[in-house]
């Protein structure tokens, strides 16, 4: 596996809401020094989210990532969902952490019971056979009985589900404090150290 100082993340954007989630966390991991690369997979209906919640239309992966996290420079790397070649998609190809966010139930679904049909939903299957960290962020509410049960697999698997609730004890006053909070609490579980957000012990000092 790679160094604890360089980091190698998977990071899958879906269609459920949240657009906001994904390009936090990515412009935050391209600028950790300790993330020595990013893979970035995004779904047909997570192009549409971008465009629809960001206003990033699609296009050349080098302008689309750009767009996203407002520099042309950076360490991710947008990888096609259709290309079953794909580095991530094998369980020889060391990753430290993937993180889908915002997911999606149906992506919950496939992930849960096996469906590898396209690189986002093989590397995440290759995540818990491989027995790495996966995070889950969904963001749906409220659930049904089929979510539910899904979750449970998925936690016996041994995935994290992070649902995309925000905290509110740190008083954000904008949406994006708001989204930082969940933000947060993502790169806590990655392992990442940052400084989004007071923590609860010092907010009471």
């Amino acid at each position: 596996m790679p160094e604890a100082n360089s980091k190698t993340i998977t990071v899958g954007v879906t269609g459920a809401s949240g657009a906001l989630l994904a390009q936090k966390m990515l412009t935050l991991l391209d600028a950790d020094p300790r993330v020595a690369r990013i893979h970035l997979v995004i779904t047909e209906t997570g192009q549409r989210l971008l465009h629809e919640e960001l206003a990033i239309p699609a296009g050349p992966s080098g302008s689309l990532v750009a767009r996203l996290i407002g520099r042309a420079c950076c360490k991710i790397e947008l990888l096609p969902n259709k290309d079953v070649g794909a580095s991530i998609a094998s369980g020889s190809y060391p990753v430290d952490a993937m993180v889908v966010i915002p997911c999606t139930m149906g992506t919950i679904g496939r992930i849960a019971h096996g469906v590898s049909s396209d690189v986002l939903l093989r590397a995440a299957d290759v995540m818990l056979k491989e027995r790495r960290k996966l995070i889950l962020v969904p963001r749906e509410t409220p659930l049904n009985l089929v979510h539910v049960k899904n979750f449970e697999l998925l936690l016996l698997a041994g995935a994290i589900i992070l649902p995309a609730n925000p905290s509110f004890y740190s008083c954000p006053k904008t949406l994006e404090q708001a989204a930082d909070t969940v933000v947060a609490r993502v790169m806590d579980h990655i392992g990442i150290a940052h400084q989004l957000m007071p923590r609860w012990q010092e907010e009471q000092e």
